[in-house]
């Protein structure tokens, strides 16, 4: 199948953008259905690339439409097929990249479901084979009845695959999460899953479940066939299919859930962050309840978000598929009011949950996945509480991993320095800005100097000999800077809680300059050790000209005793008589 059959398929009604007759002439392998920003790692050559166009926004839109495109071109895409419902037609940037790339470009009317289309390309690509190769006519009967009975995904793929001598097939996550897998299939390791999706080796063979409504990067289903030859194409798309309905029911049906848990957030946001003990009351208890969680603990609540701004559900779907990855026998995921992600799980859960942090992130490795998890909570009346802890530290793990994912579990903030990471970027700035004054002064020569004597003291528990030695100065001169560093902040460096005050300042300072303040310190040092040695040379020479200058004296001192004393003895001695 080609480009341009697509495009003549009338009830599809497609709308050309752009494209040149010879790239219209290409033939189709598949499709893909993305909405990440840089798509190139789900795309395999001469795909059909159905997009959405979720990523895309006003600004920065010629930015984001080129990175797009490009990573479509470098993957081999053929074509790509623009969701006009999101942004109510095609921007005009996301054409111009297809342009500039030569890739040819269709706009898809907001009435027709991606699924028509994939069901299009797959059905004339494999319309050859014959209706023996399909689905038995039994096994298709029993398939519609188990997904209208909402049955499990496990039991869909074991019926789907019954008719045939025991094949191996999976159900997968983007994350490498078993969804399903048929009777006798050997467990898959999460790793391993999620190097099938990318691709695996090519003697297997991975398909797209399409639902219809969207499930995002991280919880998004694939068909995986370890041996690609042991069901033919037209089979696999039809199982796909049925499985894209059960997939489709599984997502309806949590809305209800979803809902229970988005309302369980609005209360415990409203009770605030205050004590633990005294936050608890009836509402709580009862939401803690509507979301099938026990009434005792102990829970976890953990929080999370993403850096996907155009999309603010992608957070509670990697927040849902790291609870999946869990295990948890209970757990509530929804969002807060502010729109952040946040779950109520189990604390026997926790660390298969850190465990998985790495693979959920793997799975949209361009956008930083932050976490932030509380302290165990005993029972519904702490849950405000430990949902503040978890805020706190979603804050630190943002500042710990600023571009990478992170999960941060508040019972590791042991250190003031990982403390202080949980305080806004803001209130750490304004702290160190306040406490640390004029050294933090740009126009102030010596600031950088003082700025590190006073690290380097404080680092080395305010050792005046360790600080000199490890500044190669004087001890005089960090005696001297210390003074000046005290007259600046109006702290004294003698007092611990003085010193915990400028330690916690300088935590909160972030090295901006660390070049120039490092020159400007040897400069400084240089300096000072140039003048320390110069006042003790001063120093030893009038040291030298008072040691002569009292020496002489002494004499002179002692000659004019020495004289007195014989005149006083001749006064008083018996005159002679002539």
């Amino acid at each position: 199948m080609h480009v341009e059959h697509l495009l003549e398929d009338e009830s599809l009604g497609l709308r050309l953008l752009w494209a040149e007759d010879a790239l219209l002439r290409r033939e189709i392998s598949g499709v893909t259905v993305t909405d990440l920003e840089d798509p190139a790692r789900f795309v395999r050559p001469d795909e059909v690339v159905l997009s959405g166009l979720v990523w895309w926004s006003a600004d920065e839109g010629r930015d984001k439409a080129e990175r797009f495109v490009t990573g479509l071109k470098d993957a081999g895409a053929v074509a790509l097929l623009a969701g006009e419902e999101t942004h109510g037609a095609v921007p005009s940037d996301l054409v111009e990249a297809c342009a500039r790339h030569g890739l040819p470009v269709a706009g898809v009317p907001a009435h027709v479901l991606f699924r028509a289309i994939t069901d299009s390309v797959y059905l004339r690509q494999w319309g050859e084979l014959g209706r023996g190769r399909a689905l038995p006519e039994h096994v298709r009967g029993r398939l519609n009845r188990l997904v209208a009975q909402d049955a499990d995904p496990e039991l869909v793929l074991a019926a789907a695959f019954a008719h045939l001598d025991a094949v191996p097939a999976y159900v997968l996550t983007a994350t490498g999460r078993t969804v399903a897998a048929t009777p006798g299939a050997e467990p898959l390791p999460a790793r391993v899953a999620a190097a099938a999706v990318l691709g695996g080796d090519s003697g297997s063979a991975t398909a797209p479940v399409e639902a219809d409504t969207a499930a995002g990067p991280y919880g998004r289903w694939w068909l995986h066939l370890p041996d690609a030859a042991a069901a033919p194409p037209r089979l696999v798309q039809e199982i796909t299919a049925v499985l894209g309905r059960c997939r489709t029911a599984l997502i309806r049906r949590g809305a209800a859930e979803r809902r229970a848990a988005h309302e369980l957030g609005r209360l415990l946001s409203a009770a605030g962050g205050g004590d633990r003990a005294g936050d608890g009351s009836g509402e709580v208890a009862g939401a803690v309840r509507a979301c099938g969680l026990p009434d005792e603990g102990p829970y976890r609540v953990v929080v999370a978000d993403s850096a996907r701004a155009a999309d603010t559900g992608a957070a509670q779907g990697a927040l849902a598929e790291a609870v999946a990855h869990s295990g948890a026998a209970y757990a509530a995921v929804g969002r807060l009011p502010d729109g952040t992600a946040f779950a109520v799980l189990p604390e026997d859960a926790a660390p298969e949950l850190a465990r998985a942090w790495p693979l959920v992130a793997a799975a949209d490795p361009g956008v930083p996945l932050h976490g932030g998890l509380a302290a165990p909570a005993a029972d519904a009346a702490a849950l405000p509480g430990a949902l503040a802890e978890a805020r706190y530290a979603l804050t630190a793990a943002r500042t710990i991993g600023a571009g990478a994912s992170t999960l941060t579990d508040v019972t590791t903030l042991t250190t003031l320095d990982l403390l202080l990471t949980g305080v806004p970027a803001e209130v750490r700035a304004a702290y160190s800005r306040t406490v640390l004054g004029p050294l933090l002064d740009p126009a102030n020569a010596s600031a950088a100097a003082l700025l590190n004597t006073l690290r380097v003291f404080l680092a080395h528990d305010g050792s005046w000999a360790r600080t000199a030695e490890a500044l190669h100065l004087h001890v005089n001169t960090v005696h001297y800077r210390v003074q000046r560093i005290e007259h600046f902040t109006g702290r004294d460096l003698s007092r611990l809680r003085d010193r915990l005050d400028l330690w916690a300042a300088l935590l909160c300072h972030p090295d901006q300059d660390g070049d120039r303040s490092a020159a400007a310190v040897r400069r400084d040092g240089d300096r000072d050790a140039a003048t320390a040695r110069r006042d003790g040379d001063r120093s030893a020479t009038t040291a030298r000209r008072d040691g002569d200058r009292s020496a002489t004296t002494a004499r002179r001192d002692g000659d004019r005793d020495a004289t007195t004393a014989r005149r006083e003895r001749s006064s008083t001695s018996p005159a002679r008589r002539p």
